[in-house]
């Protein structure tokens, strides 16, 4: 087994394509585009605030103050988010992006395809997590913005690799102190309309009109990174992993000859990092470069446990039992992740699942597949469990957990986009029509992405199985 202790590792796939300067720059168009619609929720605040009375106003008081906290924990996010694209090869290179030719940059990313299945950890969740209060999940498969990957070959064994190099955490030195102090003190009483707090540095301005879908995309993945990868997300974690982490671990008991396991939508990384930790040849698959430059900064530049700090819960004012919980800030990752045992042979494959998996060469190719909060991310479900019962060796099996809140449902749009929705006893049909029998079945009550302290929680009332694909079965549909 290879150690994943060795910080001088390099990757076996460097994220050449992904981190070009033209991805960079566009994310940091969103990066900055993410801090200006911040500044103008603040500004709505404070413009209401305006319109109290005076005896209101000094009821209120505190309102101020509360308001240039929010400025600070927006700036703390926004110096996550540029320490984490720094992080990458190549440098960030603004000279392309000087004279307000931004616009096309997007352009870049378009038609590029990537045979290298990419080891050790670059990921992105489809599943988007709502705002407190929404009812859907956002998707993050948006046609406009598609990297793939294709041509994964088989799981193969691959290093997980630890970058050396400079801590660039946010929270070091007196900028912790400042966090520390921040709920308690009035350190930013005096502070001016500016939108970053002196000291913290603001994304570069570029002159990109990004949509308000593309800039929650970006609070989407802070609120992920509590989900996946701080302490405040174990309950979550304890609900949809768990089940499913203790399931394999019934279905496999000897892992003497690591089996392999496929993670379409794997979101952050977390759930294939703990299935790879059983000691199962792990693999996840996913779609936005958002999630997968994310993951791979979690999972190959951290040098400690809680090196990070963010304030995902800022943006939203509804249902908060005070403005400190509002406020508070989440430490990350909870656990050092070279040092959780990852089994040798864990990777991840960005591209489309269907384009991806839908390959010659990877029917019969595993052992195990686990879908979570995954399969009501499809067009067309039928599809996605064609594809499953495909890359399945005969009586492997695939562990699903999730809801069916179809993500394409409400796609009025000019594309008019295919979305087919079924009812869950018609997702089981046309699971037994290729080749899967039911083992386990049970429904689970969970959450996604929830704020734990909010007044409102949604619940999703999950399915939760285990099928095998039949190996008769099987073929008797081949012959069909």
């Amino acid at each position: 087994m290879i150690s994943i202790e060795d910080k001088d590792m390099e990757t076996a796939y460097p994220l050449s394509f992904l981190f070009s300067s033209n991805i960079k720059i566009l994310l940091f168009c969103f990066c900055n585009s993410y801090q200006d619609a911040a500044e103008k929720d603040v500004k709505r605040y404070e413009r209401s605030f305006k319109k109290l009375s005076p005896a209101h106003k000094e009821l209120l008081f505190h309102l101020g103050l509360k308001y240039q906290r929010l400025r600070w924990c927006i700036s703390m996010n926004i110096s996550f988010i540029m320490n984490m694209l720094e992080a990458f090869e190549p440098p960030f290179d603004m000279s392309q992006c000087v004279d307000g030719d931004c616009h096309d940059c997007a352009e870049h990313m378009h038609g590029h395809s990537h045979a290298d299945t990419i080891n050790n950890s670059e990921l992105l969740a489809q599943h988007c997590c709502p705002e407190e209060g929404a009812n859907t999940r956002e998707t993050e498969n948006k046609k406009d913005e598609e990297v793939h990957m294709v041509g994964c070959s088989q799981p193969a064994a691959c290093n997980l690799g630890i970058s050396q190099g400079e801590d660039k955490s946010c929270n070091d030195g007196k900028d912790a102190s400042a966090a520390a102090n921040c709920q308690d003190t009035d350190c930013f009483a005096s502070s001016t309309d500016e939108n970053v707090t002196p000291g913290h540095r603001r994304a570069p301005s570029l002159p990109l009109d990004v949509p308000p879908v593309d800039v929650d995309k970006v609070r989407c993945i802070i609120r992920n990174i509590v989900r996946d990868w701080a302490q405040e997300g174990q309950i979550e974690r304890d609900e949809c992993y768990k089940p499913i982490l203790e399931e394999l671990n019934r279905l496999f008991p000897d892992r003497s000859r690591p089996p392999s396991c496929l993670v379409p939508g794997a979101g952050l990384g977390r759930l294939a990092l703990e299935i790879s930790s059983l000691g199962f040849v792990s693999q996840g698959n996913e779609f936005s470069y958002y999630m997968m430059i994310c993951s791979s900064f979690i999972l190959n530049h951290t040098q400690e446990a809680n090196e990070w700090t963010i304030y995902p819960w800022i943006h939203n004012n509804c249902n908060s039992l005070s403005d400190k919980d509002q406020l508070r800030a989440v430490s990350f990752p909870d656990i050092h992740p070279s040092s959780a045992g990852i089994t040798e042979g864990f990777s991840m494959c960005a591209g489309d699942f269907v384009e991806v998996y839908n390959e010659e060469s990877q029917e019969s190719a595993w052992d195990a597949v686990v879908t979570c909060f995954f399969l009501d991310t499809a067009h067309n479900i039928v599809e996605y469990i064609e594809i499953i019962s495909k890359i399945l060796k005969d009586g492997g099996v695939w562990v699903n957990m999730g809801p069916l809140l179809y993500h394409f449902a409400d796609a009025y749009g000019p594309d008019d986009d295919m979305s087919i929705e079924l009812s869950l006893e018609d997702v089981k049909r046309v699971a037994y029509h290729y080749g899967f029998v039911m083992e386990v079945e049970k429904m689970i009550d969970t959450t996604y992405t929830a704020n734990m302290v909010s007044m409102m929680q949604n619940r999703y009332r999950a399915a939760f199985w285990t099928m095998r694909k039949d190996a008769s079965r099987s073929k008797a549909k081949k012959r069909q």
